[in-house]
């Protein structure tokens, strides 16, 4: 199996999903296909089962997994620790987003173990417009939460997942409910943004209609974090955010409730697809894409 054929049977084992595993790794669906099947043909037995909806490692393909995965990580590792050797001192321009740059801390201090010369510097990135930055040259790779489909934005692998919460006043008539489902959410009002998120990545937080067709009211437009606080704790409207943001941003007149039905936000880091700098790819190889909570 060539390098690139071991790095699609890793992703789409731990995906699950062709297409989350093409949009992963830019490549089409058809060439995950095409690089299963060559593996399947050279081991002689089918890695994954395969139905309409779900997508499963074989015992085989599982036995397999365990065995290339560390092997691959070796592979891109040394590849790493030798271009280091070769490394001239460089700067680098990080934007996160709140408690989310708290969740990545493991994988910047493996960053900084291995590339001790470069000037790593870590800005605040607004969720509000996370886009505009990186496309601007202000800095060099942002943590984002996905999709970004995006034709000139590259993304880099899942560092983690966040369950989602709904931010609400304590007077909210919802505020004492231990959980709401998607559903639930074409009673509610969320935020509209003043900047042009893509749909794609405002709807993973806030869906534009509930599961049975429901449209789902957008109230104030807010351009920052603090914004939607304000207008949350006004009873304006609520907000969606991850599950870790309680525990940064405790206030006595706001409540996180926990959306059961709810897919969590996957997390990566995305750059803008011309920057030359090859800190970036550096910053992404610095995924340990075994961790269990990626």
């Amino acid at each position: 199996m060539e390098l690139r054929d071991i790095e699609i049977f890793l992703a789409l084992a731990e995906e699950l999903h062709f297409g989350r595993t093409a949009e992963r790794l830019h490549v089409t669906p058809s060439r995950v296909s095409q690089a299963i099947k060559k593996a399947e043909r050279r081991v002689g037995g089918p890695l994954f089962e395969r139905t309409s909806r779900t997508v499963r490692l074989t015992p085989a393909g599982g036995r397999l997994y365990q065995t290339l995965q560390p092997a691959y990580r070796q592979i891109i590792d040394g590849i790493e620790e030798a271009a280091a050797a070769h490394e001239v001192p460089g700067a680098l321009t990080l934007g996160s987003m709140g408690p989310e740059g708290w969740q990545i801390r493991e994988i910047v201090d493996r960053f900084r173990a291995r590339h001790p010369a470069v000037r790593l510097v870590h800005r605040e990135l607004n969720a509000v417009d996370p886009l505009t930055p990186l496309r601007s040259g202000e800095i060099d790779v942002a943590h984002l939460w996905l999709p970004v489909r995006e034709p000139d934005i590259t993304v880099g692998p899942i560092t983690h997942t966040s369950p989602i919460v709904v931010v609400m006043a304590t007077g909210h008539p919802y505020a004492d409910r231990e959980s709401l489902s998607l559903e639930d959410y074409g009673d509610l009002t969320f935020m509209a943004h003043r900047s042009p998120i893509p749909a794609s990545m405002e709807e993973a937080f806030q869906p534009f209609r509930t599961p049975s067709g429901r449209l789902i009211a957008r109230g104030p437009a807010v351009s920052d974090w603090e914004d939607q606080l304000k207008a949350v704790s006004a009873g304006q409207a609520v907000a969606a955010a991850t599950a870790e943001a309680a525990g940064f941003y405790p206030r006595p007149d706001l409540v996180y409730i926990p959306v059961r039905d709810a897919p969590p936000i996957r997390w990566a880091f995305a750059w803008h697809t011309p920057n030359p700098n090859p800190l970036v790819r550096a910053l992404a190889g610095a995924v340990d894409t075994h961790d269990d909570n990626a």
